[in-house]
């Protein structure tokens, strides 16, 4: 049975046909997803959501998405913590990071919403899902001046694998998705193959970083509107990606990522 660790199963994308799109990951063996907000006016979107299919969520504020943040946007994720906190379907706080890849976005702002969530995640006990473009070393910055000690996800790793170790060992998952069935992914492919098993956990972020069958330019997608949207059901092909990689069974695989996601999210558990 498949862990999808990382999908926005509340995106637009899936207004028309969501309950299909469920259908269809759990006739595929999909058995579990974690689906992280983004602003507070998601957060009782993916809770419900998570409530209504039997599946998880997390609640933050992604870097994305701090620029047009309300001025209580922090408060209002501390009073969701405190009010869900009870809740096992909540297992993280997230989706939060840097982001210093996407023009535009004020740093200092992106650093204050990332730092101050890791203290409302580590009072709250709960792991983080981490958002990572060209923000690796910033993000291992922020961990070690919290001192955060609850762990989580590095969600769509493409760091160096001198950042792999270095999440690693501050008690860190690493999730591997659509990336890793392109070819020319190279780097990503090789830390794949040779970090730890127990470092390793599959996710789509679907319905974005679709896999190589997916894959559709800018001006295809333009021209063609819904074309090349990931979902939850192409998790167990993505993950012959990594079966192939490792020299795992498709079995084999499910049941070390789906295991090391527990870990990584105890309350999956």
């Amino acid at each position: 049975m498949w862990t999808d660790t990382h999908c926005h199963l509340d995106a637009a994308e899936f207004d028309a046909d969501r309950a299909a799109v469920v259908a269809r990951a759990k006739a595929a063996g999909v058995t579990q997803i974690v689906i992280p907000a983004v602003e507070p006016g998601n957060f009782d979107t993916v809770r419900l959501l998570a409530i209504e299919h039997g599946f998880s969520y997390a609640l933050g504020v992604h870097p994305l998405y701090v620029m047009r943040a309300p001025a209580d946007a922090l408060e209002q994720l501390a009073e969701a913590l405190r009010t869900h906190l009870g809740d096992p379907r909540l297992v993280a706080v997230g989706e939060i990071g840097l982001d210093f890849f996407v023009p535009g976005l004020d740093a200092d702002t992106q650093q204050r919403f990332y730092v101050e969530q890791l203290k409302l995640a580590q009072r709250a006990g709960l792991p983080v899902l981490l958002h990572v473009r060209k923000s690796a070393d910033q993000l291992l910055a922020g961990l070690r001046r919290v001192g955060f000690a609850h762990g989580g996800i590095v969600h769509a790793f493409n760091g160096s694998e001198q950042q792999a170790q270095a999440f690693m060992e501050l008690g860190f998952k690493l999730g591997f998705g659509g990336t890793l069935t392109f070819e020319r992914s190279l780097q990503i492919r090789r830390i794949a193959a040779s970090v730890p098993a127990t470092a390793l956990v599959l996710e789509t972020d679907a319905p974005d970083i679709p896999p190589q069958w997916l894959y559709r330019t800018a001006e295809q997608r333009a021209a063609e509107p819904g074309q090349g949207r990931n979902e939850s059901a192409e998790l167990p092909r993505i993950a012959q990606s990594l079966a192939t990689l490792r020299g795992w069974s498709l079995d084999e695989t499910a049941a070390i990522t789906s295991a090391n996601a527990r870990v990584a999210l105890s309350r999956l558990a």
